[in-house]
C-alpha cells in the first residue's frame, strides 16, 4: 500500500467507526419508531374492530328483545309483526321469525299472510353445523335478492323448556355497517376494510361502491382465518402495497384490516436518516481534504525515495540527495550504499557468468561431436561388416566361375551372387527405411491383408514355446505405406520378440482404429491405426532403451543381428508419416507401437502381373535415352535393354540427357535415375519431358530419395531392379 493511501486509511480508521456508531444510533432510533408506530396501528386496529364487535351485538340484543315480546309467547303473531316492525332500528332492516325446520313464519319486509319460502341463509346453516344452534350468529355477507342489495343477517334462538321454538333473524344491510368505517375520519391514503369469514369486502373506506362484495387474495384468507391478530404486507384491490394490520371481531369472526402505505411509516425515520448521512459525508469530505493537505509534503519525499529503490532495481548507483526527514534520508543512504555494493557484485556476477557459459558451451560442443562420432562409427561399421561379407561372397563366387569351366558349378556360384544381391537388397531396404520417404514403394493399402498373409511366414519363424496372437478391428482403415516395409519391420519386431523370450512366451499384436485422437505429442488430431506388438520377454533397462533405436545398436552376439530391426520399423513408421512408440520394462517384457494416419483414398487393388519378358528378343522396342551416372551401371544395364529390342542411348546426367532431346534427337522413352550429379535431377527431366515432348514416355529408377515423385503418367521402379520387370514397364510405356 502507498503512503499516501496510508494516511488516508489513518484518517478512516478514526472517522468510519465514529460514523459507524452514529448509524447505529439512527438505525435503532429508526427500528424503535416503527415499532411504536407499528404498536398504535394495531391498536387502532383492535379499537376499530371493538366498534364492529359492539354493533353487531347491539343487533343480537335487538333480537333478544323481540324474542321476548309476551305477543310472541302467546301465539300472537298480528301483535308480534307490528312490534317487530317498530323494534327494528331502521325502517329498511327486515325481521324474519322461522321456525326449526327453516319455515319463514313471517318477514317484515313482506306483508303478514304473504306465502314465504321455507329457506335459510347458507351461512348461517354452517354456523349452525359448526356451532350449534342454541349459538348467537352473525352471517356472512351475501347479495339479497328481494331488497336488491348486499346484506347480512343475525339470527338468535327462542328457547322453551330446553328446546328450540323459534328463531329470531334480523337482516342487516352491510351500509349499516360502512356508517361505522366513515365516522373515523381516517386520512386520505389510510385504507380501513371490514372483511367476513371467507374474504368478502363488507365495508371498505375508499370506493366501496366499487370494491364491497369483492375478495381479497387467497393469502390473506387463509391468514385472517389463521390467526386472530397481525400485520402482514400485502396489496390492496386497488394495487397500492400497504403493510396490513389486522384483528378479528369477537361476535362475528370477521376481520377489521387497517392498510398504511410502507412509506408513511418509514418516512420520519428515512428523513432523520438522510440528514445524518449528508453530515457524515461532509465531514468525511474534510477529513480527506485535510489529510491530503498534510500528507502531499510528506509523499513528495517519499516519491523521491521510491525514484532512488526504482533506481536501486534497475541495477543502477543512487546518489541520494537528504530531503530534510530524519526517518526518510535514513532510508536513502542505506539505498545509497546498498546499490554501490550491488554494482560491484553485478559486475563480478557478469563475469563469471560469461565464463561459465562459454565453458558450459565449449562441453556441449565436444559431447555433441562425441555423440556423433559414436553414432557415425557404429553406423558405417556395421554398414562395411555386412557388405563386405556381401563383397566377399560375390568376390569368391566370381572367381572360382571364372577358374570352373563346369556349366552347372557355374550356375550354382551365379545362384549364390544373387542371393548375396538379395541380402544386400534387404539391407540397403533397412538403411533407405530410416532415411527419408521413398515414394517407389509407397501405396494405400490394407494392414489387415498384409498381417494375415505375412502371418504364416511370422509364425513358422516362431519355435513352439512362443505363441502370436492376432487382434484386428472390424473395421479395416487404409494406410498409405511400403507393404514390403510393413512386412520387414513386422518380422523385425517378431524376431526381436522372440530373441527376448528364451524360454517361450507370447507375443500379443493388437491393431485398433482411433477416431479424432492425438496419439503422440506433436500430432494433430485425427484418425489414426494403432498396431502394438506386445512380448512377455526380458525387457530392456534404461541404458538399452535410451539406444535401442539407433542403426547398428544391438546387444547379441556378433553373427546374431545386425542392429537394423527396430531402426527399420523406425524409419518405416516415419516414412509412412507416422512414428513408433517404445515402452520396455527390465524383466516385465517390452511394447513396440507403429502409429499410421488413416489414408484418404481407397485400399489399392493388385493389378494381376502378366509373364515376364525375356531378355533375348529381336523385335525392335523403339529408341531408348538411358540416363544414368554410374558408368558400371550404363555398362551393365545397356545390353540387357539392347538385348530387350531397344535402340539405346545412354546419357551420364540430366543436363546431357536434355541437351540431346533439344538437339532433335527422336526418342520414344525415357529411362532416368532419379538422384544425378548437374542442376537437374531426374525428376526435373521428368517434368521437363512431361511438359515440352509430350509423346515421349518416362520412367524413373531409384534407390534412395529425399524428393517425392508426384507426376502423373511417371511410373518409378526402385532399385536393384530385376531386367525382367524392367522391359515389361519400359515396353508398356513405350510407343502404341
Amino acid at each position: 500500500m502507498r503512503f499516501k493511501s496510508q494516511l488516508f486509511a489513518l484518517v478512516l480508521s478514526v472517522l468510519l467507526p465514529a460514523s459507524l456508531a452514529a448509524l447505529l444510533a439512527i438505525w435503532y432510533v429508526y427500528r424503535e419508531e416503527q415499532a411504536s408506530k407499528e404498536t398504535s396501528l394495531k391498536e387502532a386496529a383492535r379499537t376499530f374492530s371493538n366498534l364492529v364487535d359492539n354493533e353487531l351485538r347491539s343487533r343480537q340484543k335487538i333480537l333478544r328483545t323481540i324474542a321476548n315480546a309476551p305477543s310472541l309467547a302467546s301465539g300472537d303473531l298480528d301483535h308480534f309483526y307490528e312490534f317487530a316492525r317498530k323494534t327494528a332500528p331502521t325502517p329498511d332492516t327486515a325481521v324474519i321469525l322461522i321456525d326449526p325446520s327453516g319455515r319463514q313464519i313471517l318477514n317484515t319486509r313482506l306483508p303478514l299472510g304473504s306465502e314465504l319460502p321455507t329457506r335459510r341463509n347458507a351461512s348461517i346453516s354452517e354456523l349452525m353445523q359448526r356451532n350449534g344452534a342454541d349459538a348467537a350468529l352473525v352471517s356472512d355477507m351475501f347479495f339479497a335478492p328481494i331488497g336488491k342489495r348486499y346484506d347480512f343477517v343475525v339470527q338468535v334462538p327462542i328457547i322453551e323448556r330446553g328446546d328450540i321454538k323459534y328463531f329470531v333473524v334480523m337482516g342487516v344491510d352491510a351500509a349499516a355497517v360502512q356508517a361505522l368505517i366513515n365516522q373515523q375520519k381516517l386520512p386520505e391514503n389510510w385504507l380501513a376494510a371490514i372483511v367476513d369469514r371467507k374474504g368478502a369486502v363488507v365495508a371498505r373506506s375508499r370506493d366501496p361502491e366499487k370494491f364491497v362484495g369483492r375478495s381479497t387474495d387467497e393469502r390473506l384468507q387463509r391468514l385472517f382465518a389463521s390467526t386472530t391478530q397481525g400485520v402482514t404486507r400485502s396489496v390492496t384491490l386497488d394495487g397500492i402495497s400497504v403493510k396490513t394490520f389486522y384483528h378479528r371481531v369477537a361476535a362475528s369472526d370477521w376481520t377489521v384490516v387497517l392498510s398504511i402505505p410502507e412509506e408513511e411509516i418509514t418516512r420520519s425515520a428515512f428523513r432523520g436518516a438522510g440528514l445524518f448521512a449528508a453530515a457524515a459525508l461532509m465531514l468525511l469530505i474534510l477529513s480527506l481534504l485535510v489529510a491530503r493537505k498534510i500528507g502531499a509534503k510528506v509523499i513528495s519525499r517519499m516519491q523521491r525515495l521510491e525514484a532512488a529503490a526504482e533506481a536501486l532495481g534497475r541495477g543502477e548507483e543512487v546518489a541520494y540527495a537528504p530531503q530534510g526527514l530524519m526517518e526518510i534520508d535514513a532510508v536513502g543512504a542505506r539505498i545509497a550504499e546498498v546499490s554501490n555494493r550491488l554494482v560491484s557484485s553485478q559486475r563480478e556476477l557478469e563475469r563469471r557468468v560469461a565464463e561459465a557459459i562459454a565453458d558450459t558451451e565449449r562441453a556441449q560442443r565436444a559431447l555433441l561431436q562425441s555423440q556423433k562420432m559414436e553414432a557415425l562409427g557404429r553406423l558405417t561399421g556395421g554398414i562395411a561388416h555386412e557388405f563386405n561379407n556381401l563383397l566377399q561372397t560375390l568376390s569368391t563366387s566370381l572367381q572360382l566361375a571364372k577358374r570352373s569351366g563346369d556349366i552347372e558349378r557355374i550356375h550354382a556360384l551365379l545362384d549364390t551372387c544373387s542371393k548375396a544381391l538379395k541380402r544386400a537388397k534387404v539391407l540397403t531396404g533397412q538403411l533407405s527405411s530410416f532415411g527419408r520417404t521413398q515414394d517407389a514403394r509407397m501405396e494405400t493399402a490394407s494392414l489387415h491383408k498384409h498381417i494375415q498373409e505375412f502371418r504364416q511366414l511370422v509364425d513358422n519363424v516362431l519355435p513352439a514355446g512362443i505363441k502370436l496372437t492376432v487382434e484386428l478391428p472390424e473395421e479395416d482403415w487404409p494406410v498409405t505405406i511400403d507393404p514390403t516395409q510393413f512386412e520387414l519391420a513386422f518380422l523385425n519386431l517378431v524376431i526381436n520378440a522372440k530373441d527376448a523370450m528364451p524360454s517361450g512366451g507370447t507375443i500379443r499384436l493388437v491393431v485398433t482404429n482411433e477416431h479424432d485422437a492425438a496419439p503422440a505429442p506433436g500430432f494433430a488430431r485425427g484418425d489414426y491405426v494403432r498396431a502394438s506388438f506386445t512380448d512377455t520377454g526380458i525387457g530392456m533397462s534404461a541404458e538399452v532403451m535410451a539406444k535401442a533405436l539407433d542403426p547398428f545398436y544391438t546387444t547379441k552376439k556378433v553373427g546374431q543381428g545386425t542392429g537394423l530391426g527396430l531402426p527399420q520399423a523406425f524409419g518405416f513408421a516415419k516414412q509412412s508419416g507416422g512414428t513408433l512408440l517404445l515402452r520396455s520394462t527390465e524383466g516385465q517384457g517390452t511394447q513396440v507401437e507403429i502409429i499410421l494416419p488413416k489414408a484418404e483414398g481407397p485400399i489399392k487393388v493388385p493389378k494381376s502381373v502378366g509373364p515376364a519378358l525375356s531378355l533375348d528378343t529381336e523385335a525392335s522396342a523403339g529408341t531408348l535415352l538411358f540416363v544414368e551416372d554410374d558408368a558400371l551401371v550404363r555398362e551393365s544395364v545397356a545390353p540387357a535393354l539392347e538385348s530387350g529390342g531397344f535402340f539405346v542411348i545412354m546419357a551420364e546426367s540430366a543436363d546431357a540427357a536434355l541437351a540431346c532431346l533439344e538437339a532433335g534427337t527422336k526418342v520414344d522413352v525415357v529411362f532416368s535415375d532419379v538422384v544425378m550429379p548437374g542442376s537437374l535431377n531426374g525428376i526435373d527431366l521428368a517434368r521437363i519431358v512431361f511438359g515440352r515432348f509430350p509423346n515421349i514416355r518416362v520412367v524413373l529408377a531409384t534407390g534412395y530419395s529425399e524428393n517425392r515423385v508426384s507426376i502423373p503418367g511417371v511410373q518409378v521402379l526402385a532399385k536393384p531392379y530385376d531386367m525382367a520387370d524392367v522391359l515389361r514397364v519400359l515396353k508398356r510405356s513405350g510407343p502404341a
